[in-house]
């Protein structure tokens, strides 16, 4: 199987809000679109109980027969089980009797191995989500597989694996140094930005804007949502104030009044990294 294009990377990297439904709750797929979510993500691991996980997957392409045949059908997201598990094999027969899925996330990714077998089986993008020590310390070498698109991460798993207490400047620090270990390893692999972990408390929309600040000044890419109420939430906090736009609109205007690579605004000097 091929590597991915440029153009789906590209097209990866677009997506700012990534929302979960739970594959016990078919019937909020499309709520979940009307949302306004960039991806949604249909989650067959955490969400879902060890015993439901069959019905779970019957109850998928069920829908998703249903959507094709009244061309309805808008291309989602798999969450699938860890790889190498019972489940993970079986997630994979049904990513391939779902043809037009967009995509894989892999939970808890620990090996290149793992991302390169499911696409070659699937033909699918893969995000591969870091939710253990063994993933962090291996993104390098999962990066350079074939099929991978992008990086996120679960940072609660993280945590309990690497005995972090949530909730810390001490776990502030953690998350933080992961991101920018994504964001680094992502850059030199030409891969999409990393998108971003959930925030859990989707009542708390300052901390929410708040931390969408963060990663997007941090050049992450997208966020993983775990409430429709959230993505107005995300897409409002990335809409540029209007100081930005106005400050932007000077230097284009003072760009194409001088010529020069380098001039001044309000005493600030800009170059060519500005422009």
């Amino acid at each position: 199987m091929d590597s991915l294009t440029n153009h789906q990377v590209k097209t990866i990297s677009q997506n700012k809000t990534w929302l979960f439904v739970p594959a016990t709750r078919i019937d909020r797929i499309e709520k979940a679109f009307a949302s306004g979510a960039d991806a949604v993500i249909v989650d067959l691991e955490d969400a879902v109980a060890k015993q439901d996980k069959a019905e779970a997957r019957d109850a998928l392409k069920n829908y998703y027969d249903e959507q094709n045949s009244k061309q309805t059908y808008q291309p989602i997201w798999l969450r699938i089980n860890k790889a190498g598990s019972e489940e993970f094999f079986k997630d994979i027969v049904l990513c391939q009797r779902m043809p037009n899925l967009a995509g894989v996330l892999l939970a808890k990714a620990e090996r290149a191995e793992d991302i390169e077998s499911i696409h070659q089986l699937t033909g699918l993008p893969v995000i591969a989500l870091i939710e253990s020590a063994i993933g962090l310390y291996q993104i390098d070498s999962m990066a350079k597989a074939v099929g991978l698109a992008a990086f996120s991460y679960g940072f609660l798993d993280l945590c309990n694996d690497l005995q972090v207490q949530v909730g810390t400047p001490a776990a502030d620090i953690i998350a933080n140094q992961i991101r920018y270990q994504l964001i680094l390893t992502s850059k030199v692999h030409q891969l999409s930005p990393p998108i971003d972990t959930i925030y859990p408390d989707f009542k708390d929309e300052s901390g929410l804007s708040n931390r969408v600040n963060l990663w997007s000044q941090m050049g992450m890419s997208g966020m993983l949502c775990i409430h429709p109420k959230q993505v107005a939430v995300v897409q409002q906090a990335l809409q540029p104030t209007d100081e930005t736009l106005l400050f932007a609109q000077r230097v284009v205007e003072e760009y194409e009044r001088s010529g020069q690579a380098v001039f001044k605004i309000d005493g600030e000097m800009v170059d060519a990294p500005v422009i």
